[in-house]
């Protein structure tokens, strides 16, 4: 059994027991979540539309937090001594899926 969630403007294939890195959510560490369903599979089920998926849910726990790559940027305007360097590191929340359940 799998199912297809969607976090932070993103969707991932998800299993029970897997560890997956989404956007930041409102919650600490330890923690219960709920995520939206796009998408559950179940052997031959395959639930996807809105009237199946109402009373799906996917929940998960917060494990921690962790950072993505680090992005270095660079502008500058032509003729003009304007130079500037940016980086940028993404916080996302480590959840481990506990249970997925179609009904």
């Amino acid at each position: 059994m799998y199912a297809i969630i969607a976090s932070g403007g993103k969707q991932e294939k998800v299993a029970p027991g897997q560890q997956v890195r989404v956007e930041l959510l409102d919650g600490d560490e330890g923690s219960d979540v709920s995520l939206r369903p796009v998408m559950i599979v179940d052997g031959d089920t395959i639930l996807s539309t809105p009237d199946e998926l109402s009373k799906a849910s996917v929940t998960g726990k917060i494990v921690g937090r962790t950072k993505g790559p680090k992005i270095n940027g660079f502008t500058y305007k032509n003729s003009t001594t304007y130079r500037r360097r940016y980086g940028h590191r993404q916080k996302y929340h480590m959840v481990e899926i506990t249970s997925i359940s179609p009904s």
